[in-house]
């Protein structure tokens, strides 16, 4: 049907053909991360009795976003047209959800072929059943996903750990590599730990170094090792555990992989020892800023409330009979572990009772591809080795959806690129994927519907804010309640009076 390969080889060329050199990082001194969704359907007039490995398909992406940042808290603003998050897989879901308004126009107001066919119910619409939707992103998510053991043969930092090495606290972390209590250390591309980080024998010391340095203010690890294929298991490990133990072969777990991603403000936190129990896994985070604390939760935590909620947010579920889910994720060629991707997106949520109709606990499967993103911090070190200058993250974002009008959108600090002070509070000042303009995509929508025909839950009532139309979607606040209260209790939520536009 397809393989992880296949996906990110698509995604790859996509950024390199449908994307503008505008927003893309400088050669040799930047780098970025990506972030896309796939659209998968089986190409027609096959025999039924085709097995899924055997059925041809046809992949498209049909959104995409590049991006390292986020804004602090005191840059957030109530009108809605600021950009909080702009890292790469946050980018792309704001393009999906753009994409996926624009398919409900074709088929609720044009009537012309969509991925939507008309639901049970008045007013309300489905996707088709042969389609599924695949995300993909050339790193491991910031947040939990991202705390990966390392193991003390430096030959494959990030082989298959056994399942204890997340649930045993007892495990003294390893004087083998010289660990410091300040992470900045750690992140320090001449420290002594990160210069014990070699991958193979005959890349330099100070390459790896560089390639496998953190970078603290973007809550994405943008690793330099690069790990072997990882077996599939099942369990999730136990929340709230050092990572510390045994890998299979008696390797003993040295160190972490470690996020940007901080605790979230009150709650239980990282314990900062040195070697590998530094961090504590499967706690949610909140991605940092350069001082200016952020409210952004990681993109680990994004994703696991994904899997429940969908991807469309609570507008587009006026509209639909059930929420919009992700078949699959895709990681690139990066530090990874199986293990901690299943416990971060979908081993916090496993428990979760009492969800309304439609909503449920997604078995999302969970693939690595062998491919390299050229322009990930690892490949473009590699490039430069030795060069001149300080390797940075990109500061710009791009946003590609799958629409007829104005596809692209580059944004630098939350706003459209070159934006001046003087100009923020204009209509051009505004990303296509910013709240407000992706409520006001929803308003057209509207408009361009007879209200005879809008589905009953916005006809209960005059709504006018975004606040009202997000509440008044009550199936998806009845899920996203019960979540909270069962899993995800120190979710950071956004004040009303952030929602208070129209």
């Amino acid at each position: 049907m397809w393989t992880a390969d296949e996906i990110a080889r698509l995604c790859y060329e996509h950024y390199e053909i449908r994307l503008p050199k505008q927003g893309k990082p400088e050669p040799n001194r930047e780098w970025t991360l990506l972030a896309a969704v796939v659209k998968i359907q089986p190409i027609s007039e096959q025999s039924c009795d085709c097995s899924d490995k055997l059925m041809q398909v046809t992949k498209e992406v049909v959104s995409m976003g590049t991006g390292t940042k986020c804004i602090g808290q005191s840059k957030m603003r109530k009108s809605g047209d600021i950009l909080n998050d702009s890292h790469a897989e946050v980018i792309a879901r704001r393009s999906f959800q753009r994409y996926l308004l624009h398919q409900l126009h074709l088929a609720a107001a044009l009537k012309q072929d969509s991925i939507f066919v008309p639901g049970t119910q008045k007013g309300l619409w489905k996707l088709r059943p042969d389609l599924l939707f695949v995300f993909f992103s050339s790193h491991t998510p910031c947040g939990d996903a991202s705390i990966i053991p390392m193991l003390e043969f430096e030959d494959q930092p990030c082989c298959p750990v056994s399942r204890d090495w997340a649930n045993n606290s007892t495990v003294e972390a390893s004087g083998n590599i010289e660990a410091t209590e300040d992470k900045r250390k750690c992140e320090d591309p001449d420290s002594p730990m990160t210069k014990k980080m070699r991958l193979e024998p005959r890349i330099p010391a100070k390459e790896v170094a560089n390639g496998a340095a953190h970078h603290q203010s973007f809550g994405s690890q943008e690793s330099g090792p690069i790990p072997p294929d990882v077996s599939n298991t099942n369990l999730p490990s136990k929340s709230q555990a050092p990572v510390g133990g045994m890998a299979p072969g008696g390797a003993k777990v040295v160190d972490v992989y470690r996020t940007g991603a901080k605790c979230v403000p009150g709650e239980a936190g990282d314990s900062g020892k040195p070697g590998a129990e530094y961090h504590q896994v499967g706690l949610f985070r909140v991605k940092p800023g350069r001082g200016d604390r952020t409210c952004s939760m990681s993109c680990s935590d994004k994703l696991a409330r994904w899997n429940v909620l969908g991807c469309q947010g609570a507008l587009l579920m006026h509209f639909l009979e059930e929420p919009i889910y992700l078949s699959a994720v895709v990681i690139g060629k990066c530090p990874y572990s199986q293990e901690a991707m299943q416990r971060a997106l979908t081993g916090r949520c496993q428990n979760i009772l009492a969800l309304p109709k439609g909503f449920g606990i997604q078995e999302v499967k969970l693939q690595q591809s062998t491919l390299l993103f050229e322009q990930s911090r690892c490949a473009v070190q590699a490039k430069r080795a030795d060069g001149p200058g300080r390797l940075v993250p990109c500061g710009a974002a791009i946003s590609w959806s799958a629409v007829p009008e104005q596809p692209l959108d580059v944004t630098a600090n939350g706003f459209p690129q070159g934006t001046t002070k003087k100009g923020i509070r204009s209509l051009q000042a505004r990303s296509r994927i910013s709240k407000v303009e992706l409520f006001r995509s929803f308003q057209k929508l509207l408009s361009s519907i007879s209200e005879d025909k809008w589905p009953d839950s916005l006809r209960v009532r005059k709504l006018e804010t975004y606040q009202e139309f997000k509440e008044a979607a009550s199936a998806y606040q009845e899920a996203w309640n019960a979540l909270q209260k069962q899993a995800f209790a120190s979710w950071i939520r956004n004040p009303p009076d952030y929602h208070q536009f129209k």
